[in-house]
C-alpha cells in the first residue's frame, strides 16, 4: 500500500508576478501589461491549463505501460471558456471555466476504439482532471488519432 505524499510549492509574489518553487524548478507566473503585470510568464489560468496537459500526459504514459498501448506521443490543444466578469466581482457569475475542451491528437498504431479506452482510463485517474470535474466544469475530452 502506498502512502499519501505532499505536492508542495512555495515563493514570493511582487505585483502580479509570482515566482515559485516546486522542488528543484522554478516556475513564474504573471498576466500580461493590459492586466498589470509584466507578462514574465504564463497567467494562471493557461497555467492551469497546461498543468492539465501535463498530467493527462503523464497518466497516458503510465496506463499505457498497463494496458500494453502503443503510445508514441500526444499534443494537445486545450481551451477553456470563461467568463471574465466573474474574476472581476461579479458575484452573479462563476470566476471559474464553465467549459473546457481537450483536443488531443495521439500519436499511435492503435485503433481508435483503443484510443477511446486509454482516454477514459486517464481521464478517470488525472487528478487536474478530476478536480476539474468535481468542480462542475463541463468536461469535452476529444481524443483522436494523430
Amino acid at each position: 500500500m502506498m502512502s499519501k505524499i505532499n505536492v508542495q510549492v512555495s515563493g514570493k509574489s511582487k505585483g502580479m508576478q509570482s515566482v515559485l518553487n516546486a522542488g528543484n524548478h522554478t516556475i513564474t507566473i504573471d498576466e500580461p501589461p493590459n492586466m498589470g503585470g509584466q507578462d514574465s510568464g504564463a497567467d494562471p489560468l493557461s497555467t492551469l491549463l497546461s498543468s492539465l496537459a501535463g498530467c493527462e500526459n503523464v497518466i497516458a504514459n503510465l496506463v499505457a505501460k498497463e494496458i500494453n498501448f502503443d503510445l508514441k506521443g500526444i499534443d494537445f490543444d486545450i481551451v477553456g471558456v470563461l467568463d471574465p466578469r466573474g474574476l472581476m466581482g461579479d458575484e452573479t457569475v462563476k470566476p471559474y471555466f464553465e467549459k473546457v475542451t481537450i483536443n488531443a491528437k495521439v500519436d499511435t498504431s492503435e485503433s481508435q476504439e483503443r484510443i477511446d479506452e486509454l482516454q477514459g482510463k486517464v481521464d478517470k485517474r488525472c487528478p487536474v482532471y478530476t478536480t476539474l470535474e468535481a468542480a462542475g466544469i463541463e468536461l469535452v475530452p476529444n481524443w483522436t488519432k494523430a
